[in-house]
C-alpha cells in the first residue's frame, strides 16, 4: 500500500516530473550538454526556441565566424595555459623539465562516484587532480607504466578513457572532445615505449630526443600522419602534407564517392566518406597529367600511365591544388630518373 501511495503521489506531483519538451546544446564529439529551455507542451517549448532564434541565433552566428577566425590563439590561451601550468607544477610537485603539452577537464571514477577534475598530460606522465567539498584526488601514472589505453563504453559510462597501470583500472570520462583527448594520450604513451625500446629512432628524432619540442599540434599532427600511412600501407617515410575534402567519380558504379584526397611527398591517395566503399592510391612518378575544369564542378583530373584517369569533384580552391600537384609531379619525376 505504501508503494501505491508513493507511486501515486510522484505521478500527480508535477515537480517530479521530467518535462516531456527540452532544448539542449550540445557540441560535435562532446558527451555533455547543457539544458537551454525546457516545457509542459509543444506551444511553451516553441515560444523558447522563437525567443531564441531573435536574440540569439544572429550573435551566434557572428560570434562563430570570428572565432573561425582565430580559433587557434583561442585554443592555446597563453594565459589559461600559464594558470594551467601553475596549478600543475604547485600540485605534483613533477621535475621542473617536466614539460606540460596540454590539460582537459574530465571526471575520474573512483569505483563509481565521478570525481570532476582537471587531467594534464605532459611529456613522461598522465596525472589527474580533483579538489571537491574538501575532499582531494591526486593521481600521476608515468606513461612507461601503462599497460592498456583504450576507449571503452559500460552501462554507467557512455565513453570513456581506460588507463591499466600495474594492475589498477582507471576510468576518465566527460570530455569534450574525447577523441582529441584519446589521440594525444595515445601518441604520448607510443613516445614512452620509443624511449625505452627504439633507441635509433629516437636518437635521430630531434623531436623526441628534445622533449620541450613535443607540443599538442605537433602530436595531432604526427597521429594524423601514422593513420594516413597505416590506411594506405605506405612506406614509413611518408608524412601527410594536406587534405581535401572532394568527391571521386567511380566509372563502373556511375557516380561519385564523397571522402578525402590526402597527400603525401610521393603520393595522392584517396578514400571514401566510410573507408571501405572505395580508395586509391596514386604514385607521383605515374603520373602524366593533372587538368583543372573550368565549369561549376570544380574538377580536378590526373591522368596516369595505362591510359587511366581519375577525376575528383567539388574541390576546394582547385586552382591553386593543380598548381602544386604540378611542382610535385615534376619534382617526383625529375628523382625517379635520377634514381634509374
Amino acid at each position: 500500500t505504501g508503494l501505491l501511495v508513493g507511486t501515486l503521489d510522484s505521478v500527480l506531483d508535477s515537480t517530479a516530473k521530467v518535462a516531456p519538451f527540452r532544448i539542449l546544446h550540445q557540441t560535435p564529439d562532446s558527451q555533455v550538454y547543457l539544458s537551454i529551455a525546457c516545457g509542459a507542451n509543444r506551444e511553451e517549448i516553441t515560444k523558447h526556441w522563437d525567443w531564441l532564434e531573435q536574440n540569439i541565433m544572429k550573435t551566434l552566428s557572428g560570434l562563430i565566424a570570428e572565432e573561425g577566425k582565430d580559433s587557434f590563439a583561442k585554443e592555446d590561451d597563453p594565459e589559461k595555459f600559464r594558470e594551467a601550468l601553475l596549478k600543475f607544477e604547485k600540485s605534483f610537485g613533477l621535475p621542473e623539465q617536466e614539460k606540460l603539452v596540454t590539460y582537459y577537464s574530465c571526471s575520474y571514477w573512483k569505483g563509481r562516484v565521478p570525481c570532476q577534475g582537471w587531467l594534464y598530460l605532459s611529456t613522461n606522465f598522465l596525472s589527474f587532480y580533483s579538489f571537491l567539498l574538501g575532499s582531494e584526488i591526486k593521481l600521476i601514472i608515468s606513461w612507461d607504466a601503462i599497460s592498456k589505453l583504450e576507449k571503452t563504453s559500460t552501462v554507467i559510462l557512455t565513453e570513456s578513457i581506460h588507463v591499466c597501470s600495474q594492475g589498477e583500472d582507471h576510468y576518465f570520462s566527460m570530455f569534450l572532445h574525447i577523441n582529441e583527448t584519446y589521440l594525444l594520450m595515445e601518441q604520448l604513451a607510443n613516445y614512452a615505449i620509443k624511449r625505452l625500446f627504439d633507441k635509433e629512432t629516437f636518437d635521430n628524432d630531434p623531436v623526441l630526443d628534445d622533449p620541450l619540442q613535443i607540443t599538442k599540434r605537433g602530436l595531432e599532427y604526427r597521429a594524423h600522419s601514422e593513420q594516413f600511412k597505416a590506411f594506405f600501407r605506405l612506406p614509413k617515410e611518408e608524412t601527410l602534407k594536406e587534405v581535401h575534402e572532394c568527391f571521386l567519380w567511380v566509372p563502373f558504379s556511375h557516380f561519385s564517392t564523397h571522402g578525402k584526397m590526402c597527400i603525401s611527398e610521393n603520393y595522392i591517395c584517396f578514400a571514401s566518406q566510410d573507408g571501405n566503399l572505395c580508395s586509391v592510391i596514386i604514385p607521383l612518378r605515374e603520373v602524366l597529367a593533372i587538368d583543372k575544369t573550368d565549369d561549376s564542378k570544380r574538377s580536378v583530373i590526373i591522368s596516369i600511365k595505362g591510359k587511366t584517369a581519375f577525376r575528383f569533384n567539388e574541390v576546394k580552391d582547385f586552382e591553386q591544388l593543380v598548381a602544386k600537384l604540378r611542382l610535385k609531379c615534376r619534382a617526383a619525376s625529375t628523382q625517379y630518373d635520377v634514381s634509374t
